[in-house]
């Protein structure tokens, strides 16, 4: 994957969509809380189709991330909860009527594939964590209190049909795990039951088995024309 620091400056008037996530956008944060940004970027046509292509992916060093549309799009479609929190973010700073075009179609994302992202990925870190317990005597309690709310979230998805963000019924709880208020034993049991919860929530969500691939491909055509017009480039000054 070709992350672009250098490059930021550069190709940063071709952002989208910006919007906030993170602790912010969760209910979660404190004084000394990051703004974590992100969102996508639609480069202009001559750029996309150069021998020098275009990175999939843009860093600031300002906690800003931007992935290329159709990277921004090919996540989605694999229920990655950093882009479907992006596209359903309340808090956003930056939104051209392409991005506003994606963000009402962004149900056509959510699919019953949710269940094996979020499940997968909490049982994997939590292995790492589990490892760290036995090895250093030690744990990354911010890491843990963010797979939990994942695992809530992923709750929301299946049961819902939508992401959400705020984390506001859990918040007392998240934020005492966060300061190590709450025993190892004890958050790892309720890990396991929302497991299980999740489980259930799989069995009886009404989100379809697949994404919609051919409205999500249609939408990345429409944009690719539309990064080729020369007003593309009068609006991105």
């Amino acid at each position: 994957m070709q992350l672009f620091r250098g490059h930021y400056t550069s190709l940063s008037r071709f952002v989208a969509s910006r919007c906030v996530v993170g602790s912010r956008a969760f209910g979660l944060d404190h004084a000394d809380s990051d703004t974590d940004r992100r969102g996508f970027y639609l480069p202009p046509a001559d750029l996309h189709w150069g021998l020098a292509g275009v990175p999939e992916q843009l860093e600031s060093d300002n906690e800003e991330c931007y992935w290329e549309i159709e990277k921004f799009i090919r996540l989605a479609l694999k229920a990655n909860p950093n882009i479907l929190e992006c596209l359903y973010s309340p808090m956003v700073e930056k939104c051209t009527p392409l991005a506003r075009e994606l963000i009402d179609l962004r149900e056509i994302f959510l699919s019953r594939h949710v269940h094996r992202t979020y499940n997968s990925y909490v049982l994997s870190q939590f292995k790492k964590l589990e490892q760290d317990v036995r090895n250093r005597h030690e744990v990354r309690w911010k890491h843990v209190m963010h797979l939990i709310r994942l695992l809530l979230s992923g709750i929301e998805v299946l049961e819902r049909g939508l992401v959400p963000l705020r984390m506001d019924a859990h918040r007392d709880q998240l934020l005492a795990i966060r300061s190590g208020a709450i025993p190892w034993e004890v958050v790892n049991q309720w890990r396991l039951e929302l497991h299980s919860e999740l489980d259930r929530s799989f069995e009886r969500s009404s989100l379809p088995e697949h994404p919609d691939y051919a409205r999500a491909n249609a939408f990345l055509l429409r944009a690719r024309r539309y990064a080729a017009m020369p007003e593309y480039l009068e609006e991105c000054p």
